[in-house]
């Protein structure tokens, strides 16, 4: 199974049916099916060996990923916001591409060696018009070859290319998603950028369960809200820090969105607080959390509305789990080893361009986060294995703390990180944000706090006050950044 065949499934079921964008400007799934082929050729024709995407989400992001996939080339979106030598690094170890962008101006100026480039209105004007996708023929791909590379945000280490095989992104669809499964009325909106796993997935999970896809180029929390009201939004993806700032300009006002049928999140860690009055303000809605990687073609993990439901009617134990990833997925095995997660299935790549697969011999992929099953078999994150610290013998996850500082009225964003101690191997520090009410609440109030909710060898020794934090732009803290700050600091003596 190919993501063509995906596509052809839906146009010839659907076709006349809008699949992508809006009534004003928008493709039907035939539409978007002879488009894609026609872009292909083009791509077959110019001889290139990949497609890059380097651009918002856009009508063009579709079109891109089925043309790279109906000429058998990989498809490689990329983030628009590095800086131009990191990006012209990324684009250099891909020779022979046809690049697709929103600034054909800078690509030029990185001297890459593209055979073509387009902007985004240039690959729509140039797939308009053309032989229908039944006069083209498409690659014998299959399942084996490259769909999607994805590039890692490189948080804790150099950005890594992810292969994404037709094979694993159909198995995921496939498993996950019912064929036609929507209702004639649903309309998803797509919010991430395109270089996510949220933003491919999303995209072809939508397509497949015959959604129509509406794409939001750049988030803002009144753009989302907007959106939402004006293409009646049924179904809608957020991570984290983009909740949070929808929640905050709502300001404790209900969300007005009639037509949110599910609100899903996932990406990065999700504050409770922010949970809670996100919960409050779409009453209606059923929330979903999304566990995953991009090693995983996206999620391994659901925490369901009924679980979500079952916490706001007062269920203690349903209350506790809004801090779990939820249950495992169909399709999938996982299982903890030594406290780091490990998981298989035929939606599992765990494989990096240049560098091959590392999972084991039997197929499991170490996930690098830390986690524990509760007796029900919902999955509780607690980061990344490279982020626990080790105190005098003792492994401390920062989650635990950094969920406690959360919970404090005046704590706007937390991150805890292990700075080297010559004593105690790491001692805990704490960088925060506080809320603008928070008055003169400092680091030894939040100290004290911690010692109320946490053993004493988890408080924290040192909390400093930020203005805000490190994040990458689809919310996962930079926590190597906060460590080097806290570590520079400490050792000049700087502001605590």
């Amino acid at each position: 199974m190919t993501l063509v065949m995906l596509l052809e499934m839906v146009a010839g079921a659907f076709g006349f049916r809008l699949g992508v964008g809006t009534e004003a400007r928008g493709l039907t799934y035939q539409e978007l099916l002879d488009r894609s082929a026609r872009g292909g050729a083009r791509i077959a024709d110019r001889g290139a060996q990949a497609v890059a995407y380097l651009g918002t989400t856009d009508l063009a992001f579709p079109v891109a990923i089925f043309a790279s996939a109906w000429a058998g080339v990989p498809f490689i979106p990329l983030n628009y916001r590095l800086s131009d030598e990191q990006l012209g690094a990324l684009l250099a170890k891909h020779p022979g591409l046809l690049v697709v962008t929103d600034d054909v101006e800078r690509v030029r100026s990185l001297g890459v060696d593209a055979v073509e480039v387009l902007d985004l209105d240039g690959l729509l004007e140039a797939t308009a018009e053309g032989p229908a996708a039944d006069e083209l023929e498409p690659s014998t791909t299959d399942g084996d070859d490259i769909a999607v590379l994805l590039y890692t945000s490189g948080t804790t280490s150099e950005p890594k290319a992810v292969v994404l095989r037709h094979r694993h992104l159909a198995a995921y669809v496939i498993t996950s998603i019912e064929f036609a499964s929507a209702e004639d009325d649903a309309v998803a909106l797509v919010t991430v950028p395109p270089y996510h796993i949220a933003g491919v997935a999303n995209t072809i999970t939508s397509l497949y369960s015959t959604r129509r896809i509406v794409y939001l180029p750049r988030f803002t929390p009144q753009g989302w809200l907007d959106t939402v009201r004006s293409e009646s939004v049924t179904h809608a993806f957020l991570v984290p820090t983009m909740l949070a700032r929808v929640v905050d300009a709502l300001d404790g006002a209900p969300a007005d969105c009639p037509t949110i049928r599910s609100l899903s999140y996932g990406g990065a860690r999700m504050p409770i607080t922010v949970l809670e009055k996100a919960l409050d303000a779409f009453g209606d809605a059923g929330f979903v959390n999304a566990y995953g990687l991009t090693e995983t073609s996206s999620t391994l993990a659901v925490l369901t509305p009924d679980d979500h439901r079952a916490a706001m009617a007062g269920d203690e134990a349903a209350r506790l789990r809004l801090g779990s990833a939820g249950r495992i997925i169909p399709g999938v095995e996982v299982e903890i080893r030594d406290g780091e997660i490990w998981c298989r299935g035929e939606q599992i790549s765990g494989e990096y361009l240049g560098k091959g697969a590392v999972t084991d011999e039997d197929g499991w992929f170490p996930t690098r986060d830390r986690g524990w099953f509760d007796d029900e078999g919902y999955l509780f994150i607690e980061g990344r294995s490279d982020d626990t610290i080790i105190r005098g013998g003792e492994n401390i996850a920062p989650a635990e703390i950094e969920d406690v500082l959360l919970a404090h009225p005046g704590v706007a964003d937390a991150a805890v990180v292990g700075v080297p101690d010559d004593e105690w191997g790491q001692r805990i520090e704490a960088a925060v944000v506080l809320r603008p009410d928070a008055g003169d609440l400092d680091g030894d109030a939040l100290r004290a706090h911690c010692r109320e909710h946490l053993r004493s060898s988890k408080t924290p020794d040192r909390i400093v006050v930020r203005a805000e934090l490190p994040h990458t732009d689809t919310g996962k803290l930079l926590r190597r950044a906060v460590l080097a700050d806290l570590s520079t600091s400490a050792s000049t003596g700087g502001p605590a």
